[in-house]
């Protein structure tokens, strides 16, 4: 019986550029998501307290609705890149 599961010694390069532009993507990701909600949010509220968006201050905006909405289009962002990158190495779901 031939055992088709692949193991450490055939791992190709393929594979290896596949994860390493995946850990890319999500390392990426990442750092966005930690700039705008904890960095926005906690960090630079002081700095961000004058600008105002819908009648609070962008901080509290940011720490409120800001770092929600980037999340969610952190969520979509990755989902679109991980379909364009399972097409360009041929791993996409059918």
């Amino acid at each position: 019986m031939a055992d088709d599961t692949p193991n450490a010694a055939q791992t190709t390069e393929a594979d290896k550029g596949y994860w390493k532009a995946n850990v890319r993507i999500i390392l990426v990701s990442l750092v966005i998501w930690a700039v705008v909600s904890f960095g926005f949010g906690i960090l630079l509220r002081p700095m961000l307290s004058g600008i105002a968006v819908g009648g609070t201050d962008l901080g509290f905006w940011f720490a409120q609705q800001g770092s929600i909405l980037v999340f969610l289009a952190l969520i979509f962002f990755y989902a679109f890149r991980m379909n364009k990158l399972d097409r360009e190495f041929g791993v996409e779901e059918e």
